[in-house]
C-alpha cells in the first residue's frame, strides 16, 4: 500500500490500515486540515466549498467521506458528481466558493485516488499553503462544528454545461467554421469523465461524426491511463482503419490532451501545447510558458511571432505564478496540459480540443485537405529522452545537482537555469535534472533534434553524476 502526502495534496491507493493507503482515517484528517486551511485564510463571506470527482471505483467512498467531513467542519459542500479537473476549477468561481477538493489521481492506475486542492480562484494550492495543510493534519490542528453550525449538502450537475458555454464563449473558439469543416473525430476517455463531457463538447462544436473509445464512465479503466504512445495502442488501431481526421485522448480527470493523426501515429503530447500556442499568437501576439522539462519548440515558435517564452519550474501552480508574472497569453506543461487564461488558469482538454480544431479548420481554408499529420510536420521537430539515476537514500543529491551546475555555467554558449534541479541549455539540445521528492532518485530529461541525439547527451550528464556518486 502506498500513501503520499505532498503539497499537491494526499494520493494512495485503496485500502490498507492508517497511514499506509488512502483510507477514511486518512481522509478525514487531511480534508479536516484542508477546510482548517480555507477557513483562516478566505477572504470571502462564502461558506461553500465543491467537490467533483473523477469515475474512479472508489470515488463513491472517497466523496461521502470528504462531503461528509467538510460538513462537520461547518462547510456547505456543493457536490458536483462526476466532473473533470477543470469543470471543478471553474466552478469554484462560478460557485463564489472559497475553495474546491477535486477527487482524482489524475494518470494513475485503477487502485489510486487523491485530494486536489484548490483556493477560492479555482487554482491549485502554493507551496506555503499545501505545507501549512500537511503541518495542520500531522498536529491534529482542527475544531469540528457543533451541531447548530454543520454545513449544508446542495448537489449541482449543472456544471459540464457551465463549463462548456465557457469554451464556446471564448473569442478564439469558432464554432462556425469547426462546423463547416465536417471533422471526422475519435476521442479514448479511458472509461472516466471524459466520456461525459466530450460527446456533449463536440455536438456543442458542431462535430457530427464522432466515435468513442472507452468512454462509459465505470471506473474500471481499460488500458493505463496515462495518456502516453504505449498506453494507446487501441485508439491507434482505430485511426489506422481510416476514415477519421483527428483521435483525442485524455486522462482520467481531463486536464491532459494527446492527440492521434489520422494515419494512427501520435502526433506527440509535447505539440498540444505547441500547436494551441500557434493559433492564439496568430491572433493575439503575446508572451508564453511551459515547464523547465517541456519542449523548446514552444519557445521557437513563440520568438516567431517576435514575443517572449519563459520557462516555470515543473508542476502547474508553478506554470501559473510565471504565467501572471510575465502576462502570458497562453502556457501549460509537455505533458498534453494547455492553460488558456482567457478561459481560466488551469490544465483544460476542453479548451484545447475547441482551440485544436478552431486552428485546423482555419488552416484548410487556406489549404485545402490538410491532414493533422501535415499540420504537425509545420512545427519544429525535437525529441526528448526520459531517464532517471538511482540513487542510494543517503546520498546528498543536492549537492550533486550543485556541482553539475558549477561545471556548465561558466561554458561558453551554455545557459543553466536552477530554480527547479538544474537545467542545461545548450545552442541545440538542452538536458534537466530534478530530484524526485518521494525516492532517492534524480530525473534525466534531454531534447534534441533527434532521439538518438536527445539520449546521448542526456547519458553523458548521467556519466558525470555517477562518477559523483
Amino acid at each position: 500500500m502506498s500513501l503520499i502526502k505532498s503539497i499537491s495534496g494526499i494520493r494512495g491507493t485503496i485500502g490498507g490500515k492508517a497511514g499506509e493507503g488512502l483510507n477514511p482515517l486518512d481522509i478525514v484528517k487531511f480534508t479536516s486540515a484542508y477546510a482548517t486551511l480555507i477557513r483562516r485564510t478566505t477572504k470571502l463571506t462564502s461558506n461553500k466549498i465543491v467537490v467533483g470527482r473523477d469515475a474512479r471505483l472508489s470515488g463513491e467512498m472517497v466523496k461521502n467521506v470528504v462531503c461528509g467531513t467538510l460538513m462537520g467542519m461547518g462547510f456547505d459542500v456543493v457536490n458536483i458528481g462526476l466532473a473533470s479537473t477543470p469543470t471543478t476549477e471553474v466552478a469554484v468561481t462560478m460557485e463564489g466558493a472559497c475553495g474546491g477538493i477535486i477527487i482524482t489521481a489524475s494518470h494513475n492506475p485503477r487502485h489510486w485516488n487523491a485530494l486536489k486542492l484548490l483556493n477560492q480562484d479555482g487554482e491549485f494550492l502554493n507551496a506555503a499553503e499545501g505545507n501549512e495543510v500537511l503541518r495542520i493534519a500531522e498536529a491534529e490542528d482542527f475544531d469540528f462544528a457543533d451541531v447548530d453550525h454543520l454545513g449544508k449538502y446542495i448537489e449541482d450537475n449543472s456544471y459540464d454545461q457551465k463549463h462548456i458555454d465557457l469554451v464556446l464563449g471564448l473569442d478564439l473558439v469558432d464554432v462556425p467554421a469547426i462546423k463547416a469543416a465536417g471533422f471526422k473525430v475519435a476521442f479514448d476517455s479511458i472509461n472516466s469523465v471524459g466520456g461525459i463531457i466530450l460527446p456533449k463538447l463536440l455536438k456543442a462544436l458542431g462535430v457530427e461524426d464522432v466515435t468513442p473509445l472507452y468512454a462509459e464512465p465505470t471506473g474500471d479503466f481499460q488500458h493505463n491511463p496515462e495518456p502516453l504512445e504505449k498506453n494507446l495502442g487501441d485508439i491507434m488501431s482505430l485511426m489506422q482503419q481510416g476514415g477519421k481526421d483527428v483521435a483525442f485522448v485524455v486522462d482520467p480527470d481531463v486536464d491532459r490532451l494527446a492527440f492521434i493523426c489520422e494515419d494512427g501515429k501520435m502526433y506527440g503530447e509535447e505539440y498540444t501545447l505547441v500547436t494551441v500556442a500557434d493559433y492564439i499568437l496568430k491572433h493575439t501576439p503575446g508572451n508564453t510558458v511551459s515547464n523547465l522539462s517541456s519542449t523548446r519548440a514552444l519557445r521557437d515558435v513563440t520568438r516567431k511571432y517576435g514575443k517572449e517564452y519563459n520557462a516555470g519550474a515543473v508542476g502547474e501552480v508553478n506554470v501559473v505564478t510565471k504565467m501572471k508574472d510575465t502576462n502570458a497569453v497562453i502556457g501549460g506543461e509537455g505533458n498534453g496540459g494547455v492553460i488558456y487564461p482567457a478561459a481560466h488558469y488551469g490544465r483544460d482538454a476542453l479548451v484545447g480540443i475547441a482551440l485544436f480544431l478552431s486552428h485546423l479548420a482555419h488552416e484548410r481554408q487556406q489549404k485545402a485537405g490538410l491532414t493533422v499529420s501535415q499540420l504537425r510536420n509545420t512545427y519544429p521537430n525535437y525529441c526528448i529522452a526520459k531517464n532517471r539515476i538511482d540513487l542510494d537514500p543517503t546520498t546528498d543529491v543536492d549537492a550533486i545537482l550543485q556541482k553539475v551546475k558549477e561545471m556548465y555555467q561558466s561554458e561558453p554558449d551554455t545557459e543553466v537555469n536552477d530554480i527547479d534541479g538544474v537545467k542545461i541549455d545548450f545552442p541545440d539540445k538542452w538536458v534537466h535534472l530534478r530530484k524526485s521528492n518521494t525516492e532517492p532518485i534524480i530525473r534525466v530529461y534531454s531534447e534534441a533534434s533527434t532521439m538518438q541525439a536527445a539520449d546521448e547527451i542526456g547519458k553523458k550528464i548521467m556519466d558525470i553524476v555517477y562518477s559523483m556518486k
